[in-house]
C-alpha cells in the first residue's frame, strides 16, 4: 500500500489520444493517487507530435513522470507494464498476488497459481495479442491507401490474403486460448477472485479486438462479459471523464470504436 511519502510524490500521465494509455489513467483511480493529465493530439499523419517525443524520445502513449517528494529531478517510465508495475510497487501492493505457498517460500514451483496468472498476463498482451492488433492495423491501411486505381486490386488482395493466412488464424487462437484462460480462473478476474495488475493491462487489446466486432457476446461470453464489468467499475468511469474533462472531448473506450 502507499505510504505518506509517496502520497507526496507528483505523477504526470501523458496521455495521447487513442493509444493505450486510459489504463494508467484507470489504474490511478483504483489507487486513489492524485496524478495531473496531460494530453497530446496526434500530428496529420496519425503519429504523436514532436512534444510528446520530448518527454521521451520514442513519443509513445503511455508516459508517466513521476517527481519524488522533495526531488528535483523527474522520473520518466515508458511502457504500459512496466508503468503498472511501478505504480503497483510503490502504491498498489494489494494488487498483486500473494507469490507463495506457505511453507514454500522461495522454492522452484512453490509460486501460487494466482501469481503465475498475475506474471504470465502482465506480458502475454503486448508481447503476444497487441502485435496482432497493430499488424491488422497496418495492413488495413494499406489495404486502403490511396494508389492508381488499376492497382487497387492488386493492393487490397495481398491484404485481404495476409489476413487470411495469418491475421485472422491469430487472432481467433489467441481469442479462444483467453476464453479458455478466463473460463478456468478461480473467480470472476483474469488471476482469481481479486483485481490485479494483470487486469489493467489485458483489457485494453480485448476492447481493440471488441471494437472490430470479433469478440461478441455470442462468440466469446466470458471475454464479452469480462470487459463490461471493467468498464462498470467505477474508477474505469472516473478515468473517461478525466479525460473528457481534460481534453474537451468525450472519451470512447476502444470497445465503442475508438481505436
Amino acid at each position: 500500500m502507499s505510504t505518506p511519502i509517496n502520497q507526496n510524490a507528483k505523477i504526470t500521465v501523458h496521455w495521447l489520444e487513442k493509444s493505450r494509455a486510459h489504463r494508467i489513467v484507470w489504474l490511478l483511480e483504483e489507487l486513489n493517487v492524485p496524478y495531473e493529465l496531460k494530453i497530446y493530439k496526434r500530428d496529420e499523419n496519425n503519429r504523436a507530435p514532436r512534444e510528446l517525443r520530448e518527454v521521451h524520445p520514442l513519443g509513445k502513449s503511455p508516459i508517466i513522470s513521476v517527481l519524488p517528494a522533495g526531488a528535483e529531478k523527474e522520473l520518466v517510465i515508458a511502457e504500459s507494464s512496466a508503468i503498472i508495475e511501478y505504480l503497483v510497487d510503490h502504491f498498489g501492493s494489494h494488487l498483486i498476488p500473494k507469490r507463495y505457498q506457505e511453507g514454500r517460500e522461495g522454492v522452484v514451483g512453490g509460486e501460487t497459481e494466482e501469481w503465475l496468472r498475475y506474471r504470465y498476463l502482465m506480458h502475454y498482451p503486448e508481447g503476444s495479442l497487441m502485435p496482432i492488433l497493430v499488424f491488422s492495423v497496418v495492413i488495413n491501411a494499406i489495404r486502403n491507401s490511396p494508389v492508381p486505381f488499376f492497382l487497387k486490386p492488386i493492393v487490397r488482395g495481398v491484404a485481404n490474403k495476409v489476413d487470411t493466412l495469418f491475421i485472422n488464424p491469430e487472432m481467433k487462437r489467441n481469442l479462444v486460448f483467453l476464453e479458455d484462460y478466463l473460463s478456468k480462473s478461480a473467480g470472476e478476474f483474469f488471476a482469481g477472485s481479486q483485481l490485479t495488475a494483470a487486469d489493467f493491462s489485458i483489457v485494453f487489446p480485448i476492447e481493440g479486438v471488441m471494437s472490430k466486432k470479433v469478440v461478441t457476446a455470442e462468440k466469446y461470453p466470458k471475454l464479452y462479459e469480462y470487459v463490461l464489468r471493467m468498464q462498470a467499475r467505477d474508477a474505469y468511469k472516473r478515468a473517461g471523464d478525466k479525460v473528457t474533462e481534460v481534453s474537451g472531448e468525450k472519451y470512447v473506450n476502444f470497445s465503442e470504436g475508438g481505436m
